[in-house]
């Protein structure tokens, strides 16, 4: 027993120092990897030069220029108007949980659609924080019918519609056309979940009534896991300072968070501290995103889609999603064949190539491969480089390739 440590307070017993602190000696390594998956992808090199940049205090004036400039490049990427912009400090999943908290009061219903595993994870965080929650569905590998969307609303009549844009687990883009209207006539909040969408694909909050809208900054947007895009409405805003109730989580009360992000002028009020670099790194990524434009981002990630596609269908393989208007242009979707080892591929293109790619989740577990074609990496050498790499790992399990035409 060690009878005295500096530091310790008097009559705390402080015992010998316990572990081997030459067992993280030298600097971090780590390998290289194209990652093709459903995210995260590969961040953009002026991003990751950005989040070396020194540090600041996260109540700084600089820091809030910074975050100030996030809000102007969020406005611009969510294409709306609202001044309800910010990162909630976090992945995409803290979008998910600060929109669920923060909206949806106990009691209130609240209309999931669900037809993966995005919907099943939002169907369980509405219940945690107590909400009646219905259901409209269709099965993995298919769109949910605006149709059936709208008349679902109309059922229920409820506080908040969630709809997935691209749900990841099976490579399906929802179609969100007259459903914002439906909301708005209904009294309804329409919360899109646009993480792996935001900047792949078009949205446009004010335009088609998105009430409440979060992204996640690794997928479209090039910068690494950390930082959620998010945006309200002045009617979903108004709901969060109205609430009956307080916010069941501290962290992700929207009241206050707005208050950190200057909502309500230009006092600032302490939440939390900002991750400081990953909102360097964001900003840039933004940056980025701004300087391509939206649309020549969505036509980019368009045609690497279509790309990708002509490959692997000349190697014989097809696609998860039956209906080519429901694919999802930026996490793809591809049914392993017959005799097949998805799993074994994997690690193959990973030890050969540093490639990764991902198996299925959810309802497409066990049955597809998903090929993410995000953001810096959605160019037409990384899909030849995956190409390449299927081909070699389909060969080395035996695979019968279709024959070429004559």
């Amino acid at each position: 027993m060690a009878t005295a440590v500096v530091g310790a307070r008097a009559g705390e017993e402080v015992p010998a120092v316990k572990g081997d602190p030459s067992a993280l000696a030298g600097p971090l390594v780590v390998p290289p990897r194209l990652l093709m998956g459903p995210g995260p992808s590969n961040a953009h090199p002026r991003v990751l030069v950005a989040q070396g940049l020194p540090m600041l205090g996260h109540l700084h004036p600089p820091f809030l220029a910074i975050m100030e400039e996030i809000k102007t490049g969020l406005r611009y990427l969510f294409q709306t108007e609202s001044k309800y912009v910010c990162c909630i400090s976090g992945t995409g999943h803290s979008g998910m949980e600060a929109a669920m908290a923060s909206l949806v009061e106990p009691g209130e219903t609240v209309l999931i659609g669900n037809n993966g595993i995005w919907g099943t994870r939002a169907a369980e965080i509405a219940s945690r924080y107590g909400a009646k929650v219905e259901e409209v569905t269709t099965e993995g590998g298919r769109s949910i019918p605006p149709t059936d969307v709208i008349a679902a609303v109309q059922k229920h009549n409820p506080a908040v519609l969630f709809l997935c844009q691209g749900e990841s687990s099976t490579g399906v883009q929802q179609s969100l056309a007259g459903i914002g209207e439906a909301c708005a006539a209904a009294g309804t909040l329409l919360l899109v979940d646009s993480v792996c969408t935001l900047g792949g694909a078009p949205l446009f909050c004010d335009a088609w009534g998105v009430d409440c809208s979060y992204s996640g900054s690794q997928k479209c947007l090039s910068a690494p896991p950390g930082a959620a895009p998010f945006m309200l409405s002045e009617k979903a805003y108004k709901k969060v300072m109205e609430r009956k109730t307080k916010v069941a989580s501290w962290y992700f009360d929207l009241s206050m968070l707005g208050k950190y992000w200057g909502w309500e002028g230009d006092a600032r009020f302490y939440h939390h501290t900002g991750p400081v670099s990953t909102w360097y790194g964001f900003r840039e990524a933004l940056s980025i995103a701004m300087g391509e434009g939206l649309e020549q981002m969505w036509t980019r990630h368009q045609q690497v889609h279509r790309l990708l596609w002509g490959g692997l269908n000349s190697l014989g393989l097809q696609a998860f999603v039956q209906e080519e208007g429901d694919r999802l242009a930026t996490v793809n979707t591809i049914l392993v064949p017959e005799g097949i080892d998805w799993l074994k591929l994997n690690g193959y293109v990973m030890e050969k190539f540093n490639l990764e790619i991902a198996g299925g989740l959810g309802p497409s577990a066990g049955k597809v491969w998903r090929i993410g074609v995000m953001g810096y990496n959605a160019t037409p050498a990384n899909i030849a480089a995956v190409i390449a790499a299927f081909k070699d790992g389909l060969q080395a399990q035996g695979y019968t390739f279709p024959a070429a035409p004559a």
